[in-house]
């Protein structure tokens, strides 16, 4: 097996004295495990950093055997680790990519939405400018695995307008109307999601990793995955304290 191809540094695992076992999200080839010589040395420790965009050529003798790789820098985003909410917001949709996704299984779209999240929080002043572009990521990841939210209509009278919660067991829209005997039993549905809009303020931001959150951690971040939820937890703290909410 021989790949050349460009990626996303999603995890980056120690092995042995001086390698580590990294994992690319690849547009063509979806999540690639491999090993790299060195990756503890001064030359290749920034390059191998989560959020960074590389080149690698990646090969394996058998498919048996843990593919090896080169690997170029292309895109650096290493600037932004001292920065600790886009840090956070990095941390965590590395993680999340890295934990969800089943190896060697193309999600094109979803590389698109990382690669483009990514560019957010590198470009954004503030978190009010990517937040709603993590929510739309982790929806897409939902979605992508077979965990998508149904918010075209209302579960319960099919209107398709003045939708404002999602029921936490089917994951269907509910209209205002319809929501009101059922209020603090629903999770909140953030305009945005539905109106197509770049996203409200933070109230709006947050109630959206609310609707997400209760989805990831019911259907993907379940036992082995707890350490990734805490990566989560960080950010939403953080993401509270940035937006002035205790």
């Amino acid at each position: 097996m021989r790949l050349d191809t460009s990626g996303i540094i999603v995890a980056n695992r120690g092995h042995g004295e001086h390698g580590a076992v990294i994992r690319l999200l690849t547009e063509g080839h979806g999540l690639q495990a491999c090993y790299v010589r060195g990756a503890r040395g001064r030359r290749l420790r920034p390059v191998l950093i989560g959020g960074n965009q590389v080149h690698a050529v990646i090969s394996s003798r058998t498919d048996a055997q843990l593919p090896q790789a080169t690997v170029e820098l292309v895109h650096s985003r290493a600037p932004l680790i001292r920065e600790p909410l886009p840090a956070a917001a990095i941390d965590w949709a590395c993680a999340l990519t890295a934990t969800a996704l089943p190896e060697g299984q193309p999600y094109p779209r979803l590389y698109a939405a990382l690669d483009g999240l990514l560019a957010a929080i590198e470009a954004a002043p503030a978190a009010s400018g990517w937040g709603a572009a993590l929510v739309r990521y982790e929806m897409l990841l939902l979605a992508e695995l077979g965990f998508g939210l149904d918010l075209a209509s209302c579960a319960v009278s099919g209107e398709t307008t003045d939708l404002v919660a999602v029921s936490p067991r089917s994951g269907r829209a509910v209209a205002a109307a319809a929501a009101e005997p059922f209020a603090g039993k629903l999770l909140p549905l953030p305009a945005f999601l539905t109106t197509g809009g770049q996203g409200g303020g933070w109230a709006e931001i947050l109630d959206g990793l609310t609707l997400t959150g209760h989805f990831l951690g019911r259907d993907i971040l379940i036992d082995r995955s707890r350490t990734v939820a805490e990566s989560r937890s960080r950010l939403i703290d953080r993401l509270r304290r940035a937006a002035g909410i205790a």
